[in-house]
């Protein structure tokens, strides 16, 4: 479970994220639905502890990440879109074997884990290639492997498949699905309502850095009157001044 309780994040006189709650249930897809800027990786990169927020916490899986930040990032899995950062002169084996030993795996078990995330993510012709002639499909693989390779039961995503040609953003959809089949508890960052609704069982909207609405996607369609999810969107945050 993940509960994000009253998170505020300001940059200079710059208030990015504004007093934002919402509770992740476990086994639960989360989708963080924004406009860019709206606050949607300012808000991920504080779950993930990699920025202090101004004011607030988070707990995830009963640990607070301001109490326990290097136990929080052990529960948890990133995968930010656009920004693979992997090592160029490392092989696709060599960077997800890097990582598996920074979050305390033996040899061994990286080394099953690998071979078995290699055959998942079809990665076999390039897994002992160097990374920096891949495709951007091919580093965003590498980036999935990395990011489960200690097998956490929460992931981050933000925006995944930001940048990837339609091949490539299917697999990485398929990636998610297979990660709530197994149980695991994810939040999903998209500026894209068709993802959203694919692939979400809760959304929560977020506008200039605030939550404006938090609900199911049946339950929004309900609420209004059946629209689509796109004309929602534009209904919540359409000239509003939040």
């Amino acid at each position: 479970m993940i509960q994000v309780k009253g998170l505020t994040k300001i940059f200079k006189k710059v208030e990015a994220v504004k007093n934002v709650s919402f509770t992740v249930e476990k086994g639960t897809v989360f989708g963080l639905l924004g406009e860019n800027g709206a606050g949607k990786t300012t808000t991920l990169r504080i779950l993930a502890t990699m920025l202090k927020p101004t004011s607030g916490t988070a707990s995830i899986d009963g640990t607070d990440l301001l109490v326990d930040p290097e136990e929080v990032r052990s529960k948890i899995g990133i995968l930010f879109g656009g920004e693979t950062g992997l090592y160029d002169r490392l092989t696709a084996r060599e960077n997800i074997k890097y990582f598996g030993l920074l979050n305390g795996m033996s040899k061994e078990e990286v080394s099953r884990r690998i071979n078995e995330l290699s055959d998942i993510l079809d990665m076999q012709e390039y897994i002992d290639r160097r990374a920096g002639k891949f495709s951007k499909g091919m580093k965003q693989k590498v980036s999935i492997a990395r990011s489960i390779v200690h097998n956490p039961e929460i992931m981050l995503f933000d925006e995944p498949t930001s940048g990837l040609d339609v091949t490539a953003v299917r697999m990485v959809h398929d990636f998610i699905k297979r990660l709530k089949d197994q149980g695991k508890t994810i939040i999903f960052s998209s500026h894209s309502m068709n993802e959203v609704e694919k692939l979400c069982d809760v959304v929560g909207v977020i506008h200039k850095g605030k939550i404006i609405e938090v609900s199911t996607v049946k339950n929004l369609r309900e609420k209004y009157n059946n629209m689509e999810l796109e004309d929602i969107f534009v209904e919540l945050v359409g000239d509003k001044n939040v």
